[in-house]
């Protein structure tokens, strides 16, 4: 007998369950009652998971033991050398090296504020984080310690040459023995302990500074969401809850999906995160097969680029269980090519932000396959609403900001008061999405409040046209923009890669999309581009960037 949703939740979060909800004061915030506390309980409770594998990079196995001594003799030689007291910043930048996990590790145990930086930065936005953060000591690769030399701050050096004044890695860390431990420093959950850069389109970024409390509740929020769908199938969870997950990150750590929907929840369960030096579908699909995966965890376009692999069929991928995806829209075209290709998997679709400390809305199982337009619902200690431009709460049906409290949303922005003023009002997030929901709950991202187009006035969203591009069969790839016009204010553009192989003509694109939404909706202007759309690290396409290529603007 299958169970509603209503029943599943009672189930899961019932007095003395592991998801067992409590109110903090008189907030009207819900959190999960057993969550660790802070980072330093997290990664205590690691260390009970001993001689298994943790981390994997390329040969390297890391056990939870290696990391645990690791990260506190790191944590020792910050507080003791480097003279970091609680608050204080320590920078992270580079690639997903198991250096990166160690790091963030040792910061958050020494009580600083572990800020991660953006890898693919220039100097330049580097040198921005580390002087807005006013980091006190930074930890990069060699690849990024060149173009942070000139900031002046202590910096420790791995795999790569050390500029002058800067410490090697293995320097610094010096003899790692079982004795070490971490040091001494009083947390509590509403302390600050991370600053990631929100990836803004205009001007600086803005520093998300995310508390202890945010950090703890992440793993327990994307557990809940997996057993929820297991409960929802008609399985027993605790039985899944029994079985060891390796995950393979696809997404750099730097980004709020890498390091809290994938390395704190694999931390907390005692799982394997497989680290890639970058995104590549062909050595995807050998670490798969070779470290047994179960799941992948990424952006959308991750998925897609793995199922479109020509030596896609070559590999034994009978381990992968569960594909998570966020970051960014995912198409419906998407999970029909996972049934067909990846049959009897377990595709998931979430939804979080910078400032939800990743997850906060999740679809997945038979729920998914019923609504794979929607984001699902949010998770048992998150509330939505979605409101007008004047604040007032909308009825299920229409469309208007997405709104979301709970115990994952951040702080605040760092040093930016005004900012953080109008982001976060009464205790809610307003996340400037556009979303709306439908009479049982569930969420639909109709488009990003800033990326939609107004046509003559009509509003047109433009995941909708991206969603319909994605059902041609020679789309591999799809983005929609404004085109400036004089009478009509914009016209839809669309900017296309097309699949391997194929070919379409902008007038037959246009005719399929004729048969799927209203005429003006459809691209006026079709630009088509052979190499891979730009995006983020996050997986969001940089449409400021398209913009100016196709555009001139």
């Amino acid at each position: 007998m299958s169970l509603s949703h209503a029943q599943v939740q009672a189930q899961l979060t019932g007095p003395g369950q592991l998801f067992e909800i409590e109110e903090i004061g008189d907030t009207g915030v819900r959190t999960w009652k057993h969550a660790p506390a802070h980072a330093r309980a997290l990664l205590d409770m690691s260390r009970f998971h001993g001689e298994k594998v943790f981390l994997v990079y390329e040969d390297e196995h890391i056990t939870y033991e290696e990391h645990y001594r690791r990260a506190a003799t790191l944590a020792t030689r910050l507080v003791e050398e480097y003279g970091v007291t609680k608050g204080d910043r320590v920078a992270v930048a580079m690639r997903n090296y198991p250096e990166w996990v160690v790091a963030f590790s040792a910061v958050l145990a020494a009580g600083g504020i572990a800020v991660p930086l953006n890898a693919w930065w220039t100097e330049a936005e580097l040198a921005y984080g580390v002087g807005d953060s006013g980091a006190k000591v930074l930890i990069a690769d060699g690849e990024r310690a060149a173009r942070l030399a000139s900031t002046g701050v202590p910096m420790i050096v791995t795999r790569g040459e050390a500029p002058a004044g800067a410490r090697a890695w293995d320097e610094v860390l010096g003899e790692v023995t079982a004795a070490a431990t971490f040091p001494d420093v009083e947390l509590s959950p509403e302390d600050p302990a991370t600053i990631f850069y929100t990836s803004g389109t205009t001007g600086h970024p803005k520093g998300a500074l995310g508390s202890h409390r945010n950090l703890g509740q992440s793993p327990m929020t994307v557990a809940y969401g997996l057993l929820r769908a297991v409960a929802l199938s008609g399985k027993d969870p605790g039985a899944a809850a029994g079985v060891r997950r390796v995950t393979l990150l696809t997404v750099p750590l730097f980004h709020v999906t890498g390091c809290f929907s994938a390395l704190t929840t694999t931390m907390f369960t005692g799982g394997g995160l497989v680290l890639m030096y970058k995104w590549d579908p062909e050595q995807a699909l050998r670490l798969i097969e070779r470290e047994q995966v179960t799941t992948m965890i990424g952006v959308p376009t991750n998925a897609w680029q793995l199922m479109s692999h020509p030596d896609f069929g070559k590999y034994d991928l009978s381990s992968l269980t569960t594909l998570g995806y966020g970051g960014a829209p995912a198409p419906p075209k998407l999970l029909e090519r996972i049934n067909t290709n990846l049959p009897d998997r377990a595709p998931s679709n979430g939804y979080g932000m910078t400032e939800t400390t990743a997850l906060a809305i999740g679809n997945g199982g038979a729920d998914y396959q019923a609504r794979p337009d929607s984001i699902g619902l949010p998770s048992a200690v998150v509330d939505v609403r979605i409101v007008d431009p004047l604040g007032e709460e909308l009825p299920p049906g229409e469309v208007g900001e997405l709104c979301v409290r709970g115990p994952n949303v951040i702080l605040g922005y760092w040093n930016k008061p005004e900012a953080t003023a109008q982001t976060f009002v009464a205790g809610w997030l307003h996340t400037g999405d556009l979303a709306k929901t439908d009479e049982d709950g569930f969420v639909y991202i109709v488009d990003r409040a800033k990326d939609m187009v107004i046509r003559g006035g009509e509003n047109v969203y433009c995941a909708e046209v991206e969603a319909a591009l994605f059902e041609h069969p020679a789309v591999d790839d799809a983005a929609v923009i404004g085109v400036p016009h004089d009478e009509l204010g914009e016209e839809v553009g669309a900017v296309v890669k097309v699949a391997p192989g194929e070919s379409v003509t902008p007038e037959e694109l246009r005719s399929f999309l004729a048969e799927r939404i209203a005429k003006f909706k459809i691209p006026v202007h079709v630009w088509f581009r052979e190499g891979e759309l730009p995006r983020n690290p996050g997986g969001k396409i940089l449409k400021t960037h398209l913009r100016r290529e196709v555009l001139g603007s």
